[in-house]
């Protein structure tokens, strides 16, 4: 198990990369985060993803982090899950990745450590919250104007006539390219533009604001319905939530 330590600040993303050995991604201080393909993770110290090896991913932050990357040779590694997996970082996980961390730190002993730690990667069985993106030209010039500030309120009609399309046209787009119905599309944003607001520990009413629900309940419901559980137990050490994660295959450093 090799560890490498990359302080980021605020916003900082690696590129879109892949690995040949598995890795666990984990920010020790701040929120990292992890894109693989539609899918994202955000992950406060809390939490970590496991991403098989020659998944292809990038890796950033939120807000200014102590990002680490633990990586093992799959040929010597007891853990063999096939997809992203998110893993809860209680304090005795925490304190040996810290422990091997260490570059001086001798084999024998190295080992010993990885071993537990290998024990302690406990998955978590959360919803995530997939956002894919419309294949249609005048579909993803709305889809980056909602991106952009999941608050907008501007419905279909009106945001047609910003990039040139009609509202049923932009309204099949949605439905042929991802599968969902331009509000379902919206909401999901506004859920996982919620998730870092909610890991860096924000008031409630202020996290449904930011992302356009006018009230902290109305917020709530519509978070509990996606993803089966409230957001105040997303981020939680015993969070369960009923659905499996729902990670899509990929085929695909940091």
């Amino acid at each position: 198990m090799l560890i490498g330590e990359f302080p980021l600040p605020a916003g900082a993303w690696f590129p879109w990369h892949e690995h040949p050995v598995h890795q666990l991604v984990w920010s020790a201080c701040g929120v990292a985060a992890v894109t693989v393909q539609d899918a994202h993770w955000v992950l406060p110290p809390t939490r970590a993803l496991w991403l098989p090896a020659g998944v292809w991913h990038r890796t950033g932050t939120i807000g200014q982090a102590e990002l680490r990357g633990i990586y093992a040779a799959p040929d010597r590694c007891p853990v063999g899950w096939p997809e992203p997996r998110l893993v809860t970082v209680r304090p005795l996980l925490r304190e040996l990745l810290e422990y091997l961390s260490d570059s001086g730190l001798a084999a024998q002993p190295r080992e010993r450590a990885e071993a537990v730690a290998f024990d302690l990667l406990e998955p978590l069985e959360v919803t995530t919250i997939t956002v894919p993106m419309p294949v249609d030209p005048r579909a993803r010039d709305v889809a980056a104007e909602v991106l952009a500030d999941p608050a907008d309120h501007r419905g279909l009609a009106e945001l047609g006539r910003v990039v040139g399309a009609g509202e049923r046209t932009l309204a099949r787009a949605f439905v042929r390219d991802c599968r969902m119905t331009f509000g379902t599309w919206r909401t999901q944003v506004r859920l996982r533009a919620a998730l870092p607001l909610l890991a860096a520990g924000l008031p409630m009413a202020t996290v449904a604001h930011r992302v356009g629900y006018a009230t902290a309940s109305a917020f709530v419901a519509a978070f509990h319905r996606a993803v089966g559980v409230p957001p105040g137990a997303y981020f939680s050490a015993t969070v369960s939530a009923r659905k499996a994660a729902t990670s899509p295959p990929a085929n695909g450093r940091r």
